[in-house]
């Protein structure tokens, strides 16, 4: 670790699968976001040595953006997502700040300890904050120790409720985006869904609203995107898809070969009394 006189220059830190946040969080990388803020944390903090802010939506399987102002201190975040236990995971459970006055007389985390104290670290403390369904988390740490209850008073902790409002507000502005893209794309394939509805139509006799849920049982069933199933009818020009659209149909059985297809049975030949 850096002396304790000097600033800890920025360094992102790794993601971990755990909770998770929209790539898109703000107009810039998330990751860059963070790192200003644990920088302007760490300059507001006294006694703080280096400082890690995390961004997380509570969603499961993807990666969570988070930021450091030292490289080292991405293994303390990752110690932590590897145990399951920690400061962070802590507070992100509970909503609550929480955190060691002393690391060498803390007991609940061991994994995290025993590397924090590795590092020359005596305390460390994390502060949630939650906007509308995202939590951010803003940990402290110093070389010495320091009870809790002073990183919750210190200037920094205002820092967090004005990151965490703005990067809710980015959040949902890029979720409202992403919507309207979606919606974009649907007017685009109207026309062609048009269309193959007239299609199936008139292969089978059908109304339109008939026509058209059965393009989306059929989108469903096979795993096609409605738009994608559309130009494909369209293009074919319904040629070949009767059976296919019957076999989909509500209420309606595969037709059967014709009679003439099929081979004539066999006469029995009769036994021997």
């Amino acid at each position: 670790m850096p002396d304790e006189r000097e600033a800890i220059p920025p360094g992102p830190a790794p993601a971990r699968p755990e909770p998770v946040i929209d790539a898109a969080l703000s107009a810039q990388s998330p990751v860059r976001s963070l790192a200003r803020l644990a920088e302007r944390v760490v300059r507001h903090t006294p006694g703080c040595c280096g400082a890690a802010a995390t961004a997380h939506t509570g969603e499961e399987g993807g990666e969570a953006p988070a930021a450091v102002t030292h490289p080292d201190l991405s293994e303390l975040l990752a110690v932590q997502w590897e145990t399951g236990e920690g400061p962070v995971l802590q507070a992100l459970r509970t909503g609550h700040p929480a955190g060691a006055d002393d690391l060498l007389m803390e007991e609940r985390w061991p994994h995290y300890r025993a590397r924090a104290l590795d590092m020359g670290l005596r305390s460390s403390a994390t502060l949630p904050y939650r906007r509308d369904g995202l939590t951010l988390a803003v940990t402290v740490f110093g070389f010495r120790p320091r009870p809790l209850a002073d990183t919750v008073d210190c200037p920094a902790a205002l820092l967090g409720e004005l990151a965490a409002a703005g990067l809710a507000r980015d959040l949902r502005f890029r979720e409202a985006l992403a919507e309207v893209e979606q919606l974009e794309g649907a007017l685009r394939s109207r026309p062609v869904v048009d269309q193959a509805c007239g299609i199936v139509m008139y292969v089978l006799g059908c109304d339109a609203e008939e026509a058209f849920a059965l393009l989306r049982r059929i989108s469903q069933h096979t795993n096609r995107k409605l738009a994608e199933l559309a130009r494909a009818l369209v293009r074919t020009r319904g040629h070949g898809i009767e059976r296919e659209l019957r076999r989909f149909r509500p209420g309606t059985r595969e037709p059967r070969e014709p009679a003439e297809s099929r081979e004539p049975r066999k006469p029995r030949e009769p036994s021997e009394s």
